[in-house]
């Protein structure tokens, strides 16, 4: 009887982090500068930080890697936006000073 009743209590569902990756399932790294940019990542699981959610993914050099939403193609898509004329006077300024060094 007292096996029976412990293979009762240990009965459980299971839950790992592939199924729950099943339902998160992949993001493409959409950020323009990072080195992984295009490739498709597999979701272990989010988080949410004070600055929004983030992804857990398998892969990177560690074998697991952060990534914002943002740099996802879960995120905003990027708002392409025109600089003011001020904009590019500084730009130029900066440029000119870079150059100077």
């Amino acid at each position: 009887m007292a096996g029976e009743q412990g293979y009762s209590v240990c009965r459980r569902s299971r839950h790992s982090a592939a199924s729950s990756s099943d339902r998160l399932g992949f993001v493409v790294v959409t950020h323009p500068f990072h080195p992984l940019k295009g490739q498709r990542l597999e979701v272990l699981f989010a988080k949410r930080r004070d600055d929004g959610v983030v992804f857990v993914c398998s892969g990177g050099f560690t074998g697991q890697m952060t990534l914002p939403q943002g740099w996802t193609d879960r995120g905003e898509p990027a708002r392409l936006q025109r600089l003011s004329a001020e904009g590019l006077a500084v730009l130029g300024t900066l440029a000119r000073a870079i150059q100077g060094r």
